[in-house]
């Protein structure tokens, strides 16, 4: 098995990884949202700025 992020062969310890740099790499990615699908449908983003809204109890921009 090679870890996704550089293609060399994983270590046990760190599976699926090859390291802890790469696993602390990938969930940085993770983190910044740098996986997520972004989406360009109006909906979405009006229903997600409602939502957010509403966790910081404020009115709808």
């Amino acid at each position: 098995m090679k870890c996704p992020l550089c293609q060399t062969p994983t270590d046990r310890n760190w599976r699926p990884f090859c390291s802890a740099s790469c696993a602390d790499l990938d969930l940085v990615k993770w983190l910044r949202g740098s996986y997520a699908i972004a989406s360009h449908e109006p909906e979405d983003i009006e229903q997600a700025q409602q939502q957010l809204c509403e966790r910081l109890d404020k009115p709808n921009l």
